[in-house]
């Protein structure tokens, strides 16, 4: 993958946010963890947070993929149809076409 493609990729940015959460959370637990005397329960609590989250932004369906692929399928559709209208019109016998319009007396 590209610079380019990185960057406007969501779960990259999803997954910056997540760990640059976690990085500032972490630097709370440092003196957390020295005043309580709680060990690496916190610190542990925080990667397994920031981990989990990681896990469901990447592992969640690409709903932009699925979503461009039946846009294209109905572009398609459209397409076909379009087609098939003109088919339609130029089988047509020719015929003269006038149209009179509602005259407004008022």
């Amino acid at each position: 993958m590209s610079h380019q493609s990185t960057e406007r990729d969501p779960r990259v940015r999803a997954t910056a946010a997540i760990w640059g959460c976690a990085i500032g959370m972490f630097g709370i637990c440092i003196p957390l963890t020295a005043i309580t005397n709680s060990g690496v329960i916190l610190p542990l609590l925080v990667m397994l947070g920031a981990g989990g989250g990681t896990a469901a932004v990447w592992l969640a369906p690409d709903k932009r993929q699925q979503t461009e692929m039946n846009l294209a399928q109905t572009v398609k559709a459209l397409e076909e149809r379009v087609m098939n209208l003109e088919t339609i019109y130029t089988s047509l016998p020719e015929m003269p076409k006038t149209l009179s319009l509602p005259h407004n007396d008022g």
